[in-house]
């Protein structure tokens, strides 16, 4: 089993109880570890560290569980980072996914404007943790769960030595969306999702081990007309079609991006504000377990549910135990994995790890009616790297106008300056106007 000293970045997070449960889950992996919670909120991380001593102890698990708000005090001698936060906490969101609407651009935590300036802060703290790490723990790798995942590890693998591999469900989630909205048996759907995160799309897919897009096109064809209660699904079900490949629902986005933009724009809330509607709630529940002798969380009060993070536990307790586990992760395209993709790209792609790192499973090219959009989304990326890293106005603009949602320079330049502004006081003052 893997004794180590393991920094949790964001620990102090609506998803650090989750996460936690997580961890002490697979427990005996790390029996013998120590975790350090680091966050900005002493008092939520007293409560999570309550929650996973409890948890530990109730399990007879040999876990040490220490927290600060000092990031450097606590990265030093750590093995691994788990890092999962969000700058601006769901304020910054909010200003993300409604500013870009008064433009008529959608305003989404990833995708487009909203996912650009989200990565703009995010990289800020994630380039001082690497300073950090270069100075007290120097061998520590880290294990990314911070949004945007693709942006940030492409920040860090262009400018630091520090090994950064980044994780999503999506490519294990989102053949089943399609599979359902189809009416199939999602166990039967399999698809190999390959491309960059949160806008991947299969380079193969069966069903029940034939073809599966002579299926999905009959069943688009029998319920394409009839009323659905999953207006998400039918749309990737649409897209799967359209394209013949399984796409990740992210996707919709682009391809049906004025019917999603009238619909966010005629919503009451936001997904933001939704969220922080339930906040309180959240935190009043991890209060009393933290109060609990055996603390048990509810996921219908718990943000994100009671298993949170799993890729990257699995994937830590993969290397650090020397496993082999087969996972999806992103990671820079050394060697061509994925064909059409330059070698410095962070793409998303299934693989192996073990102690000697990641293994990226050679790819088939992905189809041609989905390559270029693609790689459109992965010139973005490296762009809005760039300009977080150590970019100007300037060169946030242009990874901005590079966005398919966004439909022009002028409202690439205008979009760019009013949210900078509004979160001037998350954002290094060289990307200020």
């Amino acid at each position: 089993m893997a004794r180590i000293k393991i920094a949790y970045l964001g620990g102090g997070s609506s998803r650090a109880p989750g996460t936690m449960a997580s961890f002490m889950h697979h427990g005996a992996e790390f029996d013998g570890s120590e975790f350090v919670l680091i966050d900005l909120d002493p008092a939520h991380l007293e409560i999570v560290k309550s929650i996973t001593e409890k948890m530990a102890g109730n399990a007879g698990l040999d876990i040490t569980v220490t927290a600060t708000t000092d990031q450097r005090a606590g990265l030093r001698d750590v093995d691994a980072v788990l890092s999962s936060f969000r700058p601006g906490g769901f304020a910054a969101r909010a200003i993300d996914e409604r500013i870009p609407l008064k433009h008529g651009v959608i305003g989404q935590e990833t995708q487009g404007p909203g996912g650009m300036m989200m990565a703009l802060r995010s990289v800020q703290v994630i380039k001082e943790l690497c300073a950090n790490l270069a100075d007290v723990a120097p061998k520590a790798r880290i294990f990314n769960y911070t949004n945007p995942v693709n942006i940030v590890s492409q920040a860090v693998a262009d400018n630091t030595g520090i090994p950064i591999a980044s994780f999503c469900e999506g490519p294990i989630v989102f053949p089943p969306v399609v599979a359902k909205a189809a009416g199939l048996d999602p166990d039967k759907l399999v698809a190999n999702m390959a491309g960059v995160n949160h806008n991947c799309w299969s380079n193969e897919a069966t069903y029940d081990g034939q073809d599966a897009f002579p299926i999905l096109r009959e069943r688009w064809e029998a319920l394409r007309d009839r009323p659905t209660g999953d207006v998400n699904g039918m749309r990737a079900l649409h897209l799967a079609v359209a394209m013949e490949s399984i796409p990740s629902d992210y996707y919709n986005y682009y391809y049906f991006k004025d019917e999603i933009l009238r619909e966010r724009q005629l919503a009451p809330m936001t997904r933001s504000e939704v969220i922080m509607s339930s906040l309180d709630d959240y935190w009043a529940h991890y209060r009393e377990q933290a109060g609990s002798d055996a603390p048990e969380l509810d996921p219908a009060r718990s943000r994100g549910g009671i298993h949170e993070l799993e890729l990257a536990i699995e994937a830590i307790s993969a290397f650090y135990n020397d496993t082999g586990a087969r996972l999806p992760f992103n990671i820079p395209n050394t060697g061509g994995a994925l064909p059409g993709f330059d070698e410095s790209t962070v793409v998303e792609l299934w693989g192996t790890v073990d102690a000697k790192g990641f293994h990226p499973e050679p790819q088939k090219p992905l189809p041609r009616s989905v390559l270029g959009i693609t790689r459109q989304l992965a010139d973005y990326q490296i762009l809005t790297a760039k300009a977080a890293w150590d970019g100007t106005v300037a060169d946030a603009v242009r990874a901005m106008a590079a966005n398919p949602l966004v439909p022009s320079l002028t409202v690439a330049e205008a979009l760019y300056g009013e949210l900078a502004t509004a979160q001037a006081a998350w954002l290094p003052e060289r990307l200020i106007p």
